[in-house]
């Protein structure tokens, strides 16, 4: 036989095609390192370009005759005059020649060839084409077309190597992703052909893990080791340092900031060595800002050389710490009198004592019968505490309008107020999603004076004012509240739960327990919102009268004055409204409360509300309207009750 000569051209190792990674900062590579399959087959698609026109003639068997050379046509199409060459037979051997092992293996290349069939006459291009497709279908490693002249014409060889089977995984660097992602991927791979497409597919998937939860990663490297093992090289961002920056609030230049750097620090969940985060970031900047003490806050990633990591830059603006104010209200304790509800204040706070982000407030209220000094001071985050619980100090001398439970006095005795003198200590924390809890201990001296400020014991109805029979109750609380809330909004649910247990210290001071619960939950019906609320509670034991729980007005059953409905031990109280937006900030709401004291009106210490004959139960209804303001909702309601009686009511917020 005469010296045969093959065409060739190869497709090399294993080719990946170029991943569409998520969007990343440019200190990650957003390529992989596998060489583009398109390098290789254009390198290949050179060499058969200068082989393939000059293909001599080989021969079947030694001593036949010459076989005459294919028929080459010029290609009268769009392929630029390229030279064509007449092939009599195509087949897909492997790489030795012989036929595969996997039939299917070999139906797969088969069914990849698209230009290449028999009796075809070919270009260079078209079988580079080819290759490309039986390499992009990602079962194989390499692919080269061989051209045999024999007697019946070319033969056209496309030996392929397949891929290794599939037996192990290995994944650096992937700190973040979750072990079961990639498990998931190739838990139906083991022992079959490693696919490069899948490959891929999995590599996209990562990427794309990443980008969903705002983390900044990527698949930066693959390749396939022997034995059949995949392996991984992920890439992730990772937080190196973080710088603290204040600004001039007026320049915006660099100044020294009068807060501690560990106070801002230790608000943040990004930590130096965590994987950088940038949904975790944004939530951390919020969380600055909710403290208060800061104007502006941004936080700026710079890369670090060329590692995967980042400095991140926080540029804080700090608020003014403190300041005088003043303003007014309305007391919903008094309703006589065109004035009398008003009150005017006037405050001091601090936002930022010490540059630790504690708060001192300071206030006095005064009205023509009200009057409420404050002083509290909070500490956000207890130091060396990992719960983020707060502690509240406070002090409160208040005196306030008794008619809520002693109202209705004879026209010749003056109002009875209500004076407190209040201090104690609270500490709070979440401990759940949506779920906050408060514990607190505050001690109470408290007890009636008639309108010259003497302490009384009993009223014109000879209702006794005090648990005791002294002229002051004293009483040492132990509170426990529970608070969930699932947003701020009034398509929200929100439920209080609260309980305050009297200790009996010393054998003077009053012992009872009262449980308090209040649930608010909101629909969203179309245009219009449904909001639906119920409260009640009860007390048991020994408790001074002003105490006890009253029923009626603004933020209980409107239509009725205030505690004008009753006075209990127990007490219910539900209530539904349909608000619609009218026009800009303006609402329109119809609405409904129904109140009880649930027969526990003559378990009061004295009966108030019987003395001064309240009905013990009451519904009311009508309509209004409000308006958003800084303070929350202005309301103005117009409300009957099933005394055929109307009122307007004022309030300011949402009901209680």
């Amino acid at each position: 036989m005469g010296p045969r000569r093959e065409v060739r051209f190869v497709s090399s190792g294993v080719k990946l095609p170029r991943a569409d990674p998520a969007p990343a900062p440019t200190l990650l590579s957003t390529a992989l390192p596998f060489a583009h399959i398109g390098r290789a087959i254009d390198a290949a698609a050179r060499h058969v370009a200068r082989l393939m026109p000059r293909l001599p003639v080989a021969r079947a068997e030694a001593g036949a005759p010459p076989i005459p050379l294919p028929r080459r046509q010029k290609d009268g199409g769009g392929g630029g005059g390229e030279e064509r060459v007449l092939i009599s037979e195509v087949a897909v051997r492997g790489k030795d020649g012989e036929p595969l092992e996997r039939p299917e293996l070999e139906a797969a290349a088969a069914a990849a060839l698209r230009a290449c069939r028999p009796n075809a006459a070919l270009t260079v291009r078209e079988v580079q084409e080819d290759v490309h497709r039986v390499v992009e279908s990602g079962l194989f490693r390499s692919c080269m077309p061989v051209a045999v002249d024999t007697r019946d014409g070319i033969r056209l060889v496309f030996e392929v190597e397949p891929n290794q089977d599939f037996h192990g995984l290995v994944c650096e660097g992937a700190n973040m992703l979750p072990s079961k992602f990639l498990k998931d991927a190739f838990h139906d791979r083991h022992g079959k052909i490693i696919n490069i497409r899948h490959l891929d597919q999995v590599i996209k998937s990562v990427n794309g893990w990443y980008q969903e939860r705002g983390l900044t990663g990527l698949v930066s490297y693959a390749e396939i080791l022997s034995g059949g093992i995949l392996r991984l090289q992920v890439s992730e961002a990772e937080v190196n340092n973080i710088n603290i920056r204040f600004l001039d609030r007026r320049t915006g230049e660099p100044t020294v900031g009068k807060t501690q750097p560990e106070t801002i620090l230790r608000q943040l969940t990004t930590k130096k060595g965590q994987a950088y985060n940038r949904a975790q970031v944004k939530r951390d900047v919020e969380t600055i800002l909710t403290m208060g003490i800061m104007e502006d806050v941004t936080i700026i990633p710079q890369p670090v050389g060329d590692s995967n990591k980042v400095d991140l830059v926080m540029n804080l603006v700090e608020r003014p710490s403190g300041g005088f104010s003043a303003g007014g209200g309305i007391s919903s304790g008094i309703t006589n009198g065109p004035l009398s509800g008003l009150i005017g204040s006037f405050a001091y706070s601090h936002r930022n004592v010490f540059g630790r982000n504690k708060k001192l407030n300071l206030s006095l209220e005064r009205g023509q019968i009200d009057s409420i000094f404050r002083l509290n001071y909070t500490d956000p985050w207890i130091d060396g505490d990992n719960k983020r619980t707060s502690r509240t100090i406070m002090v409160q001398n208040s005196r306030t309008p008794g008619t809520l439970i002693h109202g209705g006095d004879h026209p010749d005795h003056g109002p009875i107020t209500i004076g407190r003198v209040t201090a104690g200590i609270e500490y709070s924390r979440p401990f759940r999603p949506k779920w906050s809890g408060t514990l607190g201990l505050i001690f109470q001296h408290a007890g009636a004076r008639d309108d010259k400020g003497n302490p009384i014991i009993r009223d014109f109805y000879n209702s006794q004012l005090t648990a005791s029979g002294n002229a002051y109750d004293d009483t040492l609380l132990a509170k426990l509240e529970s608070v969930y809330t699932d947003s701020g909004d009034r398509s929200s649910t929100m439920f209080v739960f609260n309980i305050e247990q009297g200790l009996p210290v010393l054998p003077e001071w009053l012992s009872f327990n009262r449980v308090t619960a209040r649930l608010r939950q909101g629909y969203e019906i179309g245009p219009a919102r449904l909001l639906l609320s119920a409260s009640g509670g009860h007390v048991e034991g020994n408790f001074s009268p002003h105490e006890a729980f009253a029923i009626g007005g603004t933020n209980s059953v409107r239509g009725y004055e205030e505690g004008a409905v009753g006075s209990g031990r127990s007490y219910a109280v539900g209530s539904g409204e349909i608000s619609c937006r009218m026009f800009g900030p303006l609402e329109g709401v119809v609405f409904g409360d129904y109140g009880s004291d649930l027969s526990s009106g003559p378990k009061v210490p004295g009966d108030p509300a019987g003395a001064r004959g309240k009905p013990g139960s009451g519904y009311g209804y009508g309509v209004g309207v409000r308006v958003d303001s800084p303070l929350g909702p202005l309301r103005l309601e117009y409300a009957f009750n099933d005394k055929q009686a109307r009122r307007f009511h004022f309030g300011v917020g949402y009901r209680n």
